[in-house]
């Protein structure tokens, strides 16, 4: 008896802490992201002392493609990634009617990742390359969004600066994307909702031959923490290849909190949420020296921000911006 009443006293200080912690995340939150702008931020960085004003991602596209590279310090790694880049893209340009820009956002860098991106704005010009500086780090999420929210693209991929995964596979998740919307016309995919994105899933076995034990439970216990709290049904969430329609893009980020890498996980919550349909497409993928992911740390970090996500949803201090018909 003695152990019930115990019982019931747990239960009943749980919920109590629950319930003040929702209390305390509504307070403290915006329902709504406020995102701030620098002034410098509404300028891509002046090619021979020509400034470019940042696009809106509620203007209509121009473009089929926009690329957006968040960067943080990658001076090094930056250039075999563009390389890659720009060769696929201007071979694809080059055999049919296809047009892309890319943009590299320097997430407050403090080498020469600027300067490296500028170097290729040179070469190929400002309709193709532009380079916006961030004036402080925001983290990556941070870095994208501000990244995304100003191209010109009809479709928007986001990929990651190292180059881990092969560029040549954009033609794969770029057919997924069009599978879910069933039509063959890029030119209207713009005001459509559908994102589809690079998977390692099926790596995983490889990986895991080679990580420690305890690596290995961290990352399960990431995934299932994913499959918890947030996104169901997909494999993996943190692959830096993601492709989404201009509508999808401005609406999933416009609802975004997160600035640091669980951003991802939050950006596909909030498709689901809306019932975005989602694709996951395996690519060919390396891990590449020199990443800013700290493996233990990353992973208990997300962890928690995965469960702050589910709380602050949950306990509506945060709100998704209702779809709304063009």
């Amino acid at each position: 008896m003695d152990y019930l009443i115990l019982i019931y006293y747990l239960c009943g200080f749980a919920l109590s802490v629950f319930l003040l912690t929702c209390i305390v995340l509504i307070v403290m939150s915006e329902p709504y992201p406020v995102i701030f702008r620098h002034k410098k931020e509404k300028y891509f960085v002046p090619l021979d002392g020509i400034s470019i004003p940042c696009p809106l991602i509620s203007d209509k596209a121009t473009l089929d493609l926009s690329v957006v590279v968040p960067a943080y310090n990658e001076e090094e790694r930056l250039p075999v990634m563009l390389d890659e880049c720009i060769d696929f893209l201007e071979a694809k340009s080059k055999s049919n009617s296809f047009n892309y820009e890319i943009i590299v956002v320097s997430d407050g860098s403090k080498d020469k990742t600027v300067d490296v991106a500028q170097k290729y704005v040179k070469k190929l010009g400002t309709e193709k390359m532009r380079v916006l500086e961030l004036v402080k780090n925001r983290g990556k999420g941070g870095a994208v969004r501000l990244g995304i929210q100003s191209t010109r693209g009809r479709l928007l991929l986001f990929a990651d600066a190292d180059g881990a995964t092969k560029f040549s596979d954009y033609d794969k998740i770029e057919k997924s994307l069009l599978d879910l919307l069933h039509i063959d016309d890029k030119h209207s995919v713009e005001d459509q909702l559908a994102i589809s994105i690079g998977s390692r899933a099926h790596l995983q076995d490889e990986a895991i031959a080679s990580r420690s034990f305890f690596r290995t439970v961290l990352m399960h216990g990431f995934h299932f923490l994913v499959w918890f709290f947030t996104v169901k049904g997909i494999k993996d969430t943190q692959c830096g290849f993601k492709l989404l329609t201009r509508k999808a893009a401005r609406i999933c980020f416009d609802s975004l909190h997160v600035e640091k890498w669980a951003f991802d996980v939050e950006m596909l919550y909030i498709a689901q949420r809306l019932k975005i349909p989602i694709a996951e497409v395996a690519v060919n993928w390396t891990e590449i020296d020199g990443s800013k992911v700290t493996p233990v740390w990353s992973w208990v970090q997300m962890g928690k921000d995965l469960g702050l996500i589910w709380l602050r949803y949950v306990s509506c201090a945060w709100k998704i911006k209702e779809l709304k018909s063009d």
